[in-house]
């Protein structure tokens, strides 16, 4: 029996890398629309970043974190409403006088807003909020209504 070398090739896609190219782009300008300012027009285009956040649901309330580095807490904007949460603030550029050099800087100065909606409503008048070492840790307890909230499921 003679030996075969060539195999159908069933498992070859074809590779579009103009295709790939055009998915890297549309990722890197959804990155840099969140991170960068887009316009000189102030509003949401002139927001130099969006805090990180993290959200931890128990029993009895949500647990929200931000990042919120370089800033006092007297200069945040904290507003609650039994569905959502706004956070805003302006971190402002440190004025420095250098005489030689070249100054780079990497650091984000401006305005910031970032709205969170909540996945359960919350008890506006309970609220407990921490601001320390740049991580602002607000508690949102649960209301009453819906940490009782049982639905009947019929199984038909």
């Amino acid at each position: 029996m003679p030996l075969t070398l060539w195999k159908p090739f069933r498992d070859i896609q074809r590779w579009e890398p103009l295709q790939e190219i055009e998915s890297l782009q549309r990722e890197m300008n959804r990155l840099f629309e969140r991170m960068m300012p887009s316009g000189g027009n102030g509003g949401a285009a002139g927001m130099t970043f969006m805090p990180s956040a993290e959200m931890e649901e128990t029993e009895e309330a949500l647990h929200l974190k931000l990042e919120i580095p370089g800033m006092e807490a007297k200069d945040l904007d904290v507003q609650v409403t039994e569905d959502a949460v706004s956070i805003s603030g302006e971190r402002k550029t440190e004025t420095k006088t250098e005489k030689k050099g070249v100054m780079r800087s990497e650091f984000h100065y401006g305005k910031f807003e970032r709205v969170i909606p909540l996945p359960t409503h919350i008890q506006t008048d309970k609220v407990q909020a921490e601001y320390k070492n740049g991580v602002l840790s607000l508690t949102l307890p649960k209301s009453e209504e819906d940490k009782r909230k049982v639905v009947k499921v019929n199984v038909g």
